[in-house]
């Protein structure tokens, strides 16, 4: 179902998070974020047949994680940062608001906290 939604999917950000949910797939990022690798040398980094490894690679350039060079036979994969910077900046948004909701929360429960104080030692 993952794989539907990251090939037919036309927000950007939902391509990004449904090839972020496959922990190969974050495991290959993160291999690609230390330097270019050719197909060969990930799936064997990944202990994973070229077909397996291949369907993977796929779904991250459909997502736009990634960008492939070809030279010749050799099909050398480098990591695409801006949807994960756009995904990031779309989390933080939501870090903030819930930041605000926990800091809102807690003023909440200490003001409480006094109340009840205040009413026990009255």
């Amino acid at each position: 179902m993952f794989n539907q939604m990251v090939k037919y999917s036309s927000n950007p950000l939902d391509r990004t998070f449904a090839a972020l949910a496959d922990p190969t797939r974050r495991r290959i990022l993160g291999h690609l974020a230390r330097g270019d690798k050719c197909v060969t040398h990930l799936a064997r980094s990944h202990a994973m047949s070229l077909p397996a490894v291949s369907k993977h690679l796929r779904v991250l350039e459909k997502a736009g994680l990634l960008r492939r060079r070809r030279y010749g036979r050799i099909h050398e994969m480098q990591l695409e940062a801006r949807p994960l910077k756009q995904a990031a900046q779309w989390v933080e948004e939501y870090r903030k608001f819930w930041e605000g909701s926990l800091d809102r929360l807690a003023d909440y429960l200490e003001k409480a906290n006094q109340q009840a104080g205040r009413k026990a030692r009255g």
